[in-house]
């Protein structure tokens, strides 16, 4: 295989001790990394011991206020000269000292200039968000193009920056992640990456620890940052909607639920599934709605100063 240089990016917010873990992790990866560029949302809450246990990390300091979910990643790429940029979020832990090697792989195929590892449920994760883990990253790779939009539509631009490789040259060419982004900057990428004719590739066999157990709550505010941002580029989303895909979800889960003998675990699910539809539906729709209630539904309220 290519030996690629490949640089780590990684936005930070208060870290803790699975950070140190994260920076543990990567320091055994059997694939060379270049470095660890890290920025570091408010300076008090960095713990600059890891800098001198971890000699390749880099960190830079930023404000809050400063934060911007494309405009922070698309400057760290700025910083790089690697052949390969690979983005990845603060609690995501590789899973095996094979990551980036299996990251990397993916790239000695004609055209794909981009991949994206398999999200593993954390040990804390709850029954139906296990599944939705196995639903959206599941056992199989496969590489996916243009030609895939007729059948997979919108799950074809699906990537995540939980952790993800972009082709640094080709990455510069299509101008990087959109700038501000309030969410979803990996996926408005790669919907353009698709339409530029090249292929996204989702290495199954490239593993990181990465669940979330979110509230319906915190589901609603989530799901509309994400239709915020598929209302912001509509030249990529207009054409494939997103609704198909999430009942094909909602339904499968219910199935799953009833097949595994749980079926008192319907009742969170269309809880859930309502939360992050109201969501969706009113985030689509941010534009015909009063600040104050743009200012309520958001998980970002920083984005709209």
């Amino acid at each position: 295989m290519e030996n690629y240089n490949v640089d780590i990016l990684i936005p930070a917010y208060r870290p803790g001790p699975e950070f140190q873990e994260l920076l543990r992790r990567l320091a055994k990866q059997v694939y060379p990394i270049r470095r660890v560029l890290i920025v570091n949302t408010e300076e008090k809450f960095w713990n600059t011991g890891w800098e001198q246990e971890y000699p390749g990390c880099e960190v830079v300091h930023i404000r809050k206020e400063e934060f911007d979910h494309g405009g922070t990643r698309h400057w760290m790429a700025q910083q790089s000269l690697a052949d390969i940029l690979v983005f990845m979020t603060q609690d995501a832990l590789p899973a095996d000292d094979w990551l980036i090697s299996r990251l990397m792989e993916p790239f000695t195929q004609a055209g794909v200039k981009a991949s994206y590892a398999r999200q593993l449920p954390r040990e804390d994760c709850e029954f139906l968000e296990c599944y939705t883990r196995q639903f959206n990253y599941p056992e199989k790779s496969r590489v996916k193009t243009k030609a895939d939009l007729s059948e997979l539509g919108i799950k074809t631009f699906f990537c995540s920056d939980v952790c993800a490789a972009y082709d640094r040259v080709i990455y510069n060419e299509l101008g990087g992640f959109p700038r501000p982004a309030i969410f979803n900057e990996d996926m408005i990428f790669t919907g353009r990456l698709i339409e530029a004719g090249y292929g996204v590739a989702y290495a199954a066999d490239a593993k990181v620890i990465h669940s979330h157990n979110y509230s319906g709550r915190q589901q609603f505010h989530r799901n509309f940052d994400l239709g915020v941002s598929q209302a912001r580029h509509s030249e990529l989303f207009l054409r494939y909607s997103s609704e198909g895909e999430g009942i094909r979800l909602v339904k499968q889960t219910a199935a799953y639920a009833c097949k595994m003998g749980r079926p008192w675990l319907l009742f969170p699910l269309v809880w859930k599934s309502a939360c992050k539809y109201a969501g969706y539906f009113l985030g689509k729709r941010y534009d015909k709605l009063p600040g104050w209630m743009v200012r309520k539904c958001t998980m970002n309220r920083d984005f709209w100063k």
